[in-house]
């Protein structure tokens, strides 16, 4: 579960980069490299956000876990 946690992380770095270039210089690197794919970038959008909800899961998971 180490390994998807893992993969997870990075694709909701990778998301949190695509926002932030979107958010300071209003350019989309998904939609810059998969133009004329529609599906795909919808796609990579999906794996994005399932991801974001997996991360969501590890924090409840680590709060959980904490002595405190």
């Amino acid at each position: 579960m180490e390994t998807i946690q893992k993969i997870c992380l990075v694709f909701t770095l990778i998301g949190a980069l695509n926002w932030g270039l979107i958010g300071f210089f209003d350019f989309n690197l998904v939609t810059a490299l998969f133009k004329d794919a529609d599906m795909l970038v919808r796609i990579i959008y999906a794996i994005v956000g399932l991801c974001g909800l997996v991360n969501i899961c590890l924090l409840f998971t680590h709060m959980e876990k904490d002595p405190k």
